[in-house]
């Protein structure tokens, strides 16, 4: 299965908090897309492994993925072992992605924070032909970090418009009611007093207007982006 873009996270629910409009984007657009859970969210103080599995597999119908996978390792004990990436590259020999979304480098919660570093180093090790890991060696062309509700003062390389996707974005965001319904933070998402569907729009017009658009979902990316156009750019200085 070759895939066009995977999104890979810690929890199920953190894909379509910080990038679930890109990938209703790119599957609008043709694409190909595919989520990869770390963990089944055993830990969890709400719901269940079972009931998020539920919930996950609803969401990823309404985002239109062509897979959603498990990789089954340990919630709130996710570490960066041998054993953990040889799993993740497993699943990246099998998807194949040409972009991978990582979550950012740093987070309130560890397993976001481990996911990231974990997974970037598969997604390396994935490429060695002689990696003991299965499947044929893949290695993905490009590495995305979502932003989504970070405090940090690095700006986004760049945002992606997802206006026209924030509607389906918040349904699936809504198929985690065991997560969501009443709560007014999660992982991320600090409180402000605000419900947390709120807060997720709040956060969504903020990167949006970045952008000069309604909503938007921002990114890193630790290499320079390259300009074929400069008169081509978009998005108005002054």
């Amino acid at each position: 299965m070759n895939v066009d873009l995977l999104a890979i996270a810690a929890h199920r629910d953190d894909v379509e908090l910080t990038c679930g409009g890109t990938l209703l984007k790119a599957h609008d657009q043709g694409h190909r897309t595919a989520i990869l859970d770390l963990t089944a969210g055993e830990m969890g103080t709400r719901g269940s492994a079972s009931i998020r599995a539920d919930e996950g597999a609803s969401a990823a119908a309404i985002l239109g993925v062509t897979a959603r996978r498990n990789a089954q390792l340990p919630d709130a004990h996710l570490a960066n072992t041998d054993a953990a990436r040889r799993v993740v590259v497993g699943h990246l020999r099998s998807l194949k992605p040409r972009v991978v979304i990582l979550p950012y480098p740093v987070g309130r919660h560890p397993d976001h924070r481990v996911a990231s570093e974990l997974a970037r180093d598969a997604c390396f090790l994935s490429g060695l032909t002689r990696y003991d890991a299965e499947g044929d060696a893949h290695r993905p062309f490009k590495i995305l970090y979502a932003m989504a509700f970070r405090e940090d003062p690095v700006k986004p390389t760049f945002v992606v418009d997802i206006t026209e996707q924030f509607v389906r974005k918040m349904d699936a965001i809504r198929c985690y009611g065991t997560q969501f319904e009443g709560v007014n933070q999660a992982g991320e998402i600090f409180p402000t007093g605000q419900d947390l569907y709120s807060l997720v729009e709040t956060h969504a017009n903020h990167a949006g207007s970045r952008i000069r658009v309604r909503h938007g979902e921002p990114f890193l990316t630790l290499e320079t982006m390259a300009v074929d156009d400069v008169v081509a750019l978009s998005v108005q200085s002054i």
